[in-house]
């Protein structure tokens, strides 16, 4: 559906779940891909280049931005929780570090690069963007910010030239919902709220982030873009 030949994009959180389809769909539209993680890194596959990042170490990703010449979009998908262990502060604060300090790393230093090409920035929010989540306090707090600050660089840097919008995933069959994934009890209310009655996919997420970085969202610029099923509507 979207054409990118000779341009860049690169995905933080890609080497797994969300952000894999996401650096997959931007490679299969031509575009040439910067996929970053933690963790196992996926075999090299055409026009995607996979390497390990921190996003919590902002001397790697002033490094790694500026060994990519040219950075067209910038897809922040890099994130983690930890379900009840997100109380102690200590690990409050790394989830955040990670999930939102991460994604202001990484926004900043490609700043100029974007601004260069009058490129964009998907930020991956959540439904926790809109709900609390009881749970995982840290989580929920992170995504709720991915939704203002999307909004502060939205107005910031549009003089630039740069667009700054966001999607908000619902409940997408990933690592990260595995375990809910795996327990029938905790699964049932999920699927029966979902007015589509099932877990989303990795790769539905996909697309309306290329949406969202092409020409066809040029005046489309703040905006936070629910791919839930309709989860949110009921």
């Amino acid at each position: 559906m979207f054409s990118f030949p000779g341009q860049t994009a690169l995905v933080s959180g890609g080497t797994s779940g969300i952000g894999l389809a996401i650096a997959r769909a931007f490679a299969a539209a031509g575009a040439s891909v910067h996929a970053v993680g933690l963790g196992a890194v996926p075999s090299a596959e055409e026009r995607m280049r996979f390497s390990s990042l921190d996003v919590t170490d902002s001397a790697a990703c002033r490094e790694l931005v500026a060994s990519i010449p040219r950075i067209d979009f910038l897809v922040n998908a890099a994130g983690i929780l930890r379900r009840d262990d997100e109380f102690r502060v200590e690990v409050f604060q790394h989830v955040m570090d990670v999930n939102l300090t991460g994604a202001m790393r990484l926004c900043t230093e490609a700043r100029p690069k974007l601004a260069e090409s009058k490129g964009a920035i998907v930020n991956i929010a959540s439904m926790w963007t809109y709900f609390g989540g009881p749970r995982v306090p840290a989580y929920t707090a992170s995504k709720g910010a991915i939704g203002q600050l999307t909004k502060s660089l939205a107005v910031a840097w549009a003089p630039d030239g740069i667009r700054v919008n966001a999607v908000a995933p619902g409940w997408i069959a990933t690592p990260l919902t595995q375990p809910l994934q795996d327990d029938p009890v905790r699964a049932a209310p999920i699927l029966e709220r979902c007015p589509m009655k099932r877990w989303g996919l990795p790769e539905e997420v996909a697309p309306p982030v290329l949406f969202l970085c092409s020409g066809a969202a040029s005046f489309i610029n703040g905006a936070i873009l629910p791919v839930d099923g309709g989860y949110l509507a009921v």
